[in-house]
């Protein structure tokens, strides 16, 4: 199946948004090639700011820029957006309530052989907890352009993930796509997986895997962690009344913990969740990790069974 890195569909778009909207400025913290920018400080030198390895010095930048009404995208790698400069963004962004947008790549456990200093396992939880700020992961190439579109579009502060690999294509060109509300790419009776990012194609495969088996299963892509989608998660409990979520972030307050805020509301269901259990990751390539810590399509199938 072929397809394409979501950090490659953020440099795309950007270079197509700057030509429409001249607000746009992006703030670099020297890794351009790996963020895809090149092409947009290519095009847009005067719009373009590399402030060098200081990602706190980036935060303060963007803050300044968004109160002269322009819209500032931060772009650096997950694991220094969620943390080196949290406070700048919460102080400075989410307080404020300013138009700053941080857009990361190299999350969860994609970084791979670079080992755990570059593994971005904490950053929904870190800004989950944040008030104002809005938390995104696409799942794909088209995807991304969409809610990237849509994030620019909306005024506040957005922290949104990319993934370093190619993730296969699932949506078409132009499918719209609305910040805060899931995306069903199957339907189902017997049991709900919610998944996020580049896990929705191991959630697809252990999908095709129970379907072969006879077991009903409903897939939604949950791209917005906060807002979460309370009235989906709601009606495929209601209709499943059993929940799978699968996250590339450790398990405690990333997507499920999101998920089970909801069901936890609710007097129908059960859920379980699937992800990095409270540990570091390590170095190794990025599929083998997957399966070591048990996040995998074989690990979504076996807890699958073991609810039906």
């Amino acid at each position: 199946m072929s397809g394409e890195s979501t950090r490659q569909a953020f440099g795309d778009v950007i270079i197509d948004i700057a030509a429409e909207n001249e607000k746009i400025f992006v703030i670099d913290c020297d890794i351009g090639k790996s963020m895809k920018t090149v092409g947009f400080s290519q095009k847009y030198p005067e719009r373009h700011i590399n402030v060098g390895i200081a990602e706190q010095n980036a935060a303060g930048v963007a803050a300044g820029l968004a109160t002269l009404g322009k819209i500032p995208i931060v772009s650096t790698y997950a694991v220094f957006g969620s943390m080196r400069m949290l406070e700048q963004i919460r102080t400075s962004a989410c307080y404020a309530e300013l138009n700053v947008k941080v857009f990361c790549s190299h999350g969860g456990l994609t970084p791979a052989n670079d080992g755990p200093t570059h593994q971005a396992i904490e950053d929904f939880g870190i800004y989950r907890t944040i008030p104002n700020m809005t938390v995104i992961m696409p799942a794909d190439y088209e995807s991304c352009k969409a809610l990237i579109k849509e994030a620019i579009n909306m005024d506040g502060p957005v922290y949104m993930r990319f993934t370093r690999d190619a993730m296969p294509f699932y949506y078409s060109n132009g499918e719209p796509f609305e910040i805060g509300k899931g995306k069903v790419l199957k339907e189902g009776t017997d049991l709900t997986i919610i998944a996020n990012g580049d896990m929705v194609h191991e959630a697809l495969k252990a999908v095709a895997i129970l379907e072969a088996e006879n077991i009903s299963v409903e897939l939604i892509d949950m791209h917005t962690i906060k807002p979460i989608d309370e009235a989906l998660i709601l009606k495929t409990l209601s209709k499943t009344k059993k929940i799978i979520t699968v996250e590339d972030h450790n398990v405690i307050n990333g997507l499920g913990s999101a998920v089970a805020d909801i069901v936890a509301q609710s007097p129908i269901g059960i859920m379980r969740k699937i992800g990095l259990n409270d540990r570091f990751g390590e170095s190794g390539p990025y599929h083998d990790l997957l399966k070591k810590f048990k996040m995998d399509f074989s690990e979504i199938v076996s807890v699958a069974k073991e609810l039906i």
